[in-house]
């Protein structure tokens, strides 16, 4: 069996400066021969490092050198399932030219689009809708699709009403429901989203799947 080469000088540096946010020590430590992969301790890589304090700059040095944008962490996490998280459409294109697996699930078996809905990020949604060909309905672990998320873990303000309503548009199924049966429309109006529930109802009654306005699935 081969023995794991040890680290070099550019190695080490690679990810302090990440963390810092040193995009020409990036440069540098790439220069140097630092490998782009090198996890952490905790399976994270410089790539990930980035996309979790939101480095466009270096993510996209990291993307160029060749880093895998779906490398996945001890948590399941990578920088393409994080931007799901933080909802940064920036670091989201910036990942882009890496070819992310839009199918990739974190450990909740969610792409990115649903954490992006639950936490209410309208822009994120919006674009990734827009220009990726990630699936709308996918339904995680739990029973959930994006839009259930949205409603069930939201709190009905009008930031999750334009997820809601960004996710019909591309498309959404209004009458998916969750492993008990229960529709987003029949939740929103279990927890007195009349707002919400509304958009559900004229989606359910006006057919919106499938008439999607530049979301793709």
């Amino acid at each position: 069996m081969n023995a794991t080469p040890p680290p070099t000088p550019g190695d080490l540096d690679l990810p302090a400066a990440v963390v810092r946010g040193d995009a020409g020590a990036v440069r540098a430590a790439l220069r140097a021969g630092a490998d782009p992969e090198a996890p952490d301790g905790h399976g994270r890589t410089p790539l990930l490092l980035a996309a979790l304090a939101d480095r466009v700059e270096i993510a996209g040095l990291l993307v160029s050198a060749g880093a895998d944008v779906d490398a996945q962490d001890a948590r399941q996490d990578s920088a393409w399932l994080v931007t799901g998280v933080t909802g940064s459409v920036a670091m989201m294109r910036a990942l882009l030219p890496g070819g992310p697996d839009v199918t990739l699930t974190n450990r909740f078996g969610g792409v990115s689009l649903i954490p992006a809905s639950e936490r209410g990020h309208v822009a994120y949604v919006r674009a990734v809708l827009a220009e990726t060909a990630i699936d709308v309905d996918h339904v995680n672990r739990l029973g959930w699709t994006a839009l259930l998320e949205a409603v069930i873990l939201g709190d009905g303000d009008r930031t999750h009403q334009d997820v809601v309503a960004a996710l019909l548009a591309a498309g959404a199924d209004p009458l998916l429901p969750d492993g008990d049966g229960v529709t987003a429309r029949a939740h929103a109006e279990r927890r007195g989203f009349d707002a919400m529930a509304d958009l559900l109802r004229h989606a359910e009654t006006n057919g919106a799947r499938g008439h999607g306005e530049g979301g793709r699935r």
